[in-house]
C-alpha cells in the first residue's frame, strides 16, 4: 500500500550516516506584512501560555496581541478582584513585574505614539554592546548643532563613549545621541541596529527614525514596547548604572562641569532605578522607569501625558508594588527572540577531523561495526549470491549432458 504523507508534512527521503528517513514539519508559506496604524496593536500568534500570550514569532494575520489577548484592549485592564490603578491623564500605560515579566495592569498597551526621548533607551541598549566605553570621540559639527536638549558638546576629542552614554541618559543630550551614532559608523547603521534590536525584543510597535527621539514621521513606540526595552536594559550592568546616576562630571575644554539626571523620581521615590523620560510638543510627556523594593522590581511606562506626570508615575508604582504577587496578571512581557545556534566553523571542523588511514581501520576485537559500514557490505553479498546462482545453473547443465 502506498503511503501518503499527511498535509503540512514533508517526508525526508535523504538519510544521513545511516539514519532512517523522518517526517519534518513544512514551513508555512510567506505572507505579506502590513504596518498597524497608530493607536493599534501589531499582533503575534504562537503557542498559548497561561495568559494567552504568544511564545514566538510575529504573525501578520493579526489574531493575538503581543503579550496576551487583554493587552489588545483600548481601555484600562486590571486583575479581577483588585482595585483599579490610580487615575492618570496618560493615554497609555503599562505596569509590569520586571522579575517575572507579568503585566499587572495596562491602558492601551499597544497604542503607537511618538516616543520622544524615551527612544534614547533603545539607542543605548542597541549601542552599549557595540562600542568601546574608553574610545575617544570627536563630535561632528552636525552633532554639536542638533536641536533640542543638549549636553553642550564641542567638536573636539574630549569625550569617551561612556561620557556620551551618560549625557544621553542623564540630561537627554540630543547632541550625544548623534555623536554616538557617528561613533557607531553613521546614522543609517545606527538606525538599522536600533530597529534590529527592537525586532529581537519583539517590540513590533517601535520604529526608530532618529537616535534621539526627536519627532519624525513614521517614528513610533508603545507603552508595552518601552517596558520590553526597559526590562532588557536593566539586565545590562552598564545600562543600569548609567540610568541610576543622579549626577556626574562631564568633560569640558577647561576641566569639567556637573550634569544632573532629568528623572525627578531618583530624588523623590524610594528605590527608584531610572530609566528615561521625554517630552516634545507633539509627543507630550512620556516616561519609562523602574523601582526596586524588598527585592522586587516594578516597571511603569506612560505615553502622551498632558500634565505634571511625576505624581501619577509614583502612584502607579505604588499600585504595582501592592499588586505584584497577589494579582492574576493580565498579560506578560515576552522574552527576546533567542539567538540562532552557531554553525560549525572551519576551525572547529579542522580541530576534529574525521578518522582516516590505518589507524581508522583498526578495531578492537568483538567491536560492532558502525551502522554506516553495513551498507558497504551489501554489494559484495549480492555479487556472491549471483555467482552462486550461476555456478548452480552451470552444474545442472553439465550434469544433464553427462547423463
Amino acid at each position: 500500500m502506498k503511503h501518503v504523507a499527511p498535509a503540512g508534512v514533508l517526508l525526508a527521503t535523504v538519510t544521513f550516516l545511516g539514519a532512517p528517513a523522518q517526517a519534518v514539519q513544512a514551513a508555512p508559506p510567506a505572507q505579506s506584512v502590513q504596518a498597524a496604524p497608530p493607536g493599534q496593536a501589531r499582533t503575534v500568534q504562537a503557542a498559548p501560555s497561561a495568559y494567552g500570550a504568544p511564545a514566538g514569532a510575529w504573525d501578520p494575520s493579526g489574531r493575538e496581541p503581543v503579550g496576551g489577548v487583554r493587552l489588545g484592549e483600548r481601555g484600562i485592564v486590571f486583575p479581577t478582584g483588585m482595585k483599579a490603578p490610580p487615575k492618570t491623564s496618560a493615554k497609555s500605560y503599562v505596569i509590569a513585574d520586571a522579575d517575572t515579566g507579568e503585566v499587572l495592569a495596562a491602558k492601551n498597551a499597544h497604542g503607537r505614539y511618538l516616543p520622544a526621548s524615551t527612544l534614547k533607551a533603545l539607542t543605548a541598549l542597541a549601542l552599549i554592546p557595540k562600542l568601546d566605553k574608553a574610545k575617544k570621540v570627536r563630535p561632528s559639527r552636525n552633532a554639536v548643532n542638533v536641536e533640542g536638549s543638549a549636553v553642550g558638546l564641542v567638536p573636539k576629542p574630549l569625550y569617551t563613549v561612556e561620557d556620551l552614554f551618560k549625557a544621553l541618559l542623564l540630561v537627554s543630550g540630543n547632541d550625544a545621541a548623534v555623536a554616538l551614532a557617528e561613533a557607531n559608523g553613521g546614522l543609517d547603521r545606527t538606525l538599522a541596529d536600533m530597529n534590529a534590536e527592537a525586532r529581537r525584543l519583539q517590540a513590533f510597535d517601535t520604529v526608530a527614525k532618529t537616535p534621539n527621539g526627536l519627532d519624525k514621521p513614521g517614528q513610533s513606540s508603545s507603552a508595552y514596547d518601552l517596558a520590553l526595552i526597559a526590562r532588557a536594559g536593566l539586565a545590562n550592568p552598564d545600562f543600569r548604572r548609567y540610568v541610576s546616576l543622579k549626577t556626574d562630571k562631564f568633560p569640558a575644554p577647561k576641566g569639567y562641569y556637573e550634569i544632573g539626571n532629568h528623572n525627578k523620581l531618583l530624588w523623590r521615590y524610594k528605590g527608584m532605578i531610572g530609566v528615561k523620560n521625554g517630552w516634545t510638543s507633539k509627543a507630550l510627556a512620556s516616561f519609562v522607569g523602574a523601582a526596586k523594593r524588598n527585592g522586587h522590581t516594578v516597571i511603569v511606562t506612560i505615553m502622551r501625558h498632558d500634565g505634571y506626570m511625576w505624581e501619577d508615575i509614583a502612584d502607579l508604582l505604588d499600585w504595582g508594588f501592592a499588586a505584584r504577587g497577589r494579582a492574576v496578571p493580565v498579560g506578560r512581557l515576552v522574552e527576546p527572540v533567542p539567538e540562532p545556534a552557531p554553525l560549525p566553523t572551519a576551525q572547529a571542523q579542522a580541530a576534529n577531523p574525521p578518522a582516516q588511514g590505518p589507524a581508522a581501520a583498526q578495531e578492537p576485537a568483538g567491536a560492532a561495526r558502525p551502522a554506516e559500514d553495513s551498507g558497504s557490505a551489501l554489494p559484495y553479498a549480492a555479487a556472491a549470491a549471483v555467482l552462486a546462482l550461476l555456478g548452480g545453473a552451470a552444474w545442472l547443465v553439465y550434469g544433464r549432458r553427462r547423463s
